[in-house]
């Protein structure tokens, strides 16, 4: 966090009646997983009573922050009571809601505290609410509402600073992929999460799935034997490619209602321009992580969980053009896993920017090509389904071994209130996801193949390219 006491949010009245903690964590020994709210506590309208839900604020109100929220203010145990973003209210943000399509929508910490107060205006006789507290300044949020979880999905540079901050006071946290920007910022995360002991969370949706489950049941069970060999890839990037070399040239004024300073938070000062803010930041190496940082913490994690995986021994990259400014528009990364607790040793391979990897002769000249293949020693699977499909038609699966998701947000709610471990906890899993993600980042950089010591945190073999793990921040910006 930067170490000014400087704020810059507007000082929002708590409402009349609405109590400052509603904390209500229970950590009775064998209590379930996922337990049911009592008709004792519950208020009007099936909501828990004000003082047993979960107050949460929302840091980053863009079109996945609002996303997250629409999602969260829907459980009855939880509160939405504040949230925070640098722009007060603007256009050209994404909607991730696919169910309107990849719709331009209006983001911002006004229309995100509209939104809540909206939802909960609903539930009230009135017809009215006035609770929810908008701030532009995290920091000023976090020492003025004594929330009990923080969700946190602004851009990929600012989510350590932020979320260390949330982790430091001991709040529950949800922060979007990638945990973090650089590897160094992961593993702090993953440690601070450790240290706090709270239930964490990161976005990355897809690993709470049926599939996810069904993968890691069908290799358990050996239905293609040891697997040795992972290929993933995703499409070109669905995001603006800019048409200039280097920094765009123009320097148009910063919008109004946007405090650019506190966007930029730890990267390198520069001038405002729409190419990075809001949503084509992923473009840019000083904010985004690129496709493998962005879409690697989806698609691995099915990867890292079917087969056990820990720190690689060793990843390269190679890439289209490299520059300092913009992540390359295709990527290709091997990464190199030790044999694990009798599981054989993997070569994981991974391709963005629409590269491919060869496809599997097993596969029907009219079936498209999915976006996961498992080689084992005994068969492939690609996607949940084995190849060919005539193998697939007579296969008996697995019995359900693993519990079942009631679904990614409830996952992290339950864990908040004194449940299991979420399934994309920082501790046991996505800490060590991003980790990966982002090494194949730095051996796109370094452009070499890098052994990697995970322990120590370290390229044993190139210590020049021990720079890539992290960043120095601007002054006046620390974890």
């Amino acid at each position: 966090m930067r170490s000014s006491s400087r704020f810059q949010g507007r000082d929002f009245r708590v409402a009349a009646g609405l109590p400052s903690r509603r904390r209500f964590l229970r950590q009775a020994a064998g209590a379930a997983a996922f337990s049911v709210v009592s008709a004792s506590v519950l208020g009007g309208g099936g909501r828990s009573a004000p003082n047993d839900r979960l107050t949460l604020a929302g840091i980053g109100t863009g079109g996945q922050g609002m996303q997250n929220l629409a999602a969260l203010q829907e459980f009855p145990e939880v509160q939405v009571v504040a949230v925070c973003d640098v722009n007060r209210e603007g256009g050209r943000y994404l909607s991730w809601n696919w169910t309107e399509g990849k719709e331009e929508r209006l983001c911002g910490r006004e229309p995100a505290r509209r939104m809540v107060e909206e939802h909960y205006g609903r539930q009230e006789r009135s017809g009215a609410y006035r609770g929810c507290r908008a701030y532009s300044d995290y920091r000023e949020l976090l020492e003025k509402e004594d929330v009990d979880a923080v969700m946190v999905a602004t851009p990929d540079h600012t989510h350590a600073v932020i979320g260390m901050a949330a982790l430091k006071r001991k709040k529950h946290l949800y922060c979007e992929k990638p945990l973090a920007h650089t590897v160094y910022e992961a593993r702090q995360m993953t440690e601070a999460a450790r240290a706090a002991g709270v239930a964490t969370q990161m976005g990355n949706q897809g690993q709470a799935g049926e599939a996810a489950r069904v993968v890691c049941e069908m290799i358990a069970d050996g239905a293609i034997g040891a697997v040795r060999e992972v290929q993933v890839w995703c499409s070109a990037r669905f995001w603006t490619w800019p048409t200039w070399e280097g920094r765009p040239p123009e320097r148009p004024p910063v919008p109004e209602g946007l405090d650019w300073d506190s966007w930029l938070g730890p990267a390198p000062e520069r001038p405002y321009h729409p190419a990075y803010h809001p949503w084509t930041w992923r473009n840019w190496w000083d904010f985004g992580t690129g496709q493998l940082g962005d879409l690697g913490c989806h698609k691995l994690s099915t990867v890292f969980k079917a087969l056990q995986l820990g720190h690689p021994v060793s990843v390269e990259a190679s890439s289209t053009r490299l520059g300092s400014e913009i992540y390359p528009l295709g990527v290709m990364a091997r990464f190199e896993f030790p044999a694990k607790g009798g599981l054989p040793p993997v070569v994981l391979s991974w391709y963005d920017g629409g590269l491919r990897p060869p496809r599997p002769p097993e596969l029907d000249p009219d079936d498209p090509l999915q976006d996961t293949i498992y080689i084992g020693e005994n068969g492939k699977i690609m996607g949940d389904r084995l190849l060919p499909e005539t193998r697939m038609e007579g296969y008996k699966r697995p019995p359900k071994t693993l519990a079942r998701s009631p679904g990614h947000y409830h996952e992290w709610v339950a864990a908040c209130r004194g449940g299991a471990a979420a399934g994309s906890d920082f501790v046991n899993h996505a800490g060590l996801l991003t980790e990966a993600c982002l090494l194949g980042n730095a051996a796109v950089r370094a452009q070499r193949k890098l052994a990697w010591d995970g322990s120590n945190l370290r390229f044993p073999n190139a210590p020049e390219a021990n720079r890539w793990l992290h960043r120095p921040y601007r002054p006046g910006w620390t974890l």
